[in-house]
């Protein structure tokens, strides 16, 4: 297996994903990607294609919290601030797109933190 085979997967996943995940304007789409040490969520209008909302464990807000704790803590962080960031501009209601990833761990802990913190999808 080639270097960018699992990367080229992923994205293969998130494109079948996104046939049937789509952003409206009633209800946005949060975004997450994954990569090896950090997630990044984001809040998309998808009809405009513009980012409303955007969160990650590199965020300054959260960024001294974050020591010590596993990476599934971290993305609960991020999740809960994202959402939180959501809520203060008016969304409460999000499409859920986990990128093509599978629902689990990282992109699971994330996705549940949000839904603690009030964001409803």
């Amino acid at each position: 297996m080639g270097k960018d085979e699992p990367r080229i997967a992923r994205q293969r996943r998130h494109k079948r994903v996104r046939v049937k995940v789509k952003g409206t304007n009633s209800r946005t789409r949060l975004c997450v990607f994954r990569s090896l040490n950090h997630i990044y969520a984001q809040v998309i209008d998808d009809p405009k294609g513009h980012t409303l909302v955007s969160a990650s464990t590199l965020d300054p807000e959260i960024k001294s919290e974050l020591e010590g704790k596993a990476k599934t803590g971290k993305a609960e962080l991020v999740g809960s601030l994202v959402a939180k960031r959501a809520l203060s501009k008016g969304i409460s209601q999000v499409v859920f797109d986990r990128g093509g990833y599978k629902y689990h761990g990282r992109v699971k802990a994330l996705a549940e933190a949000a839904r603690q913190a009030g964001l409803k999808f």
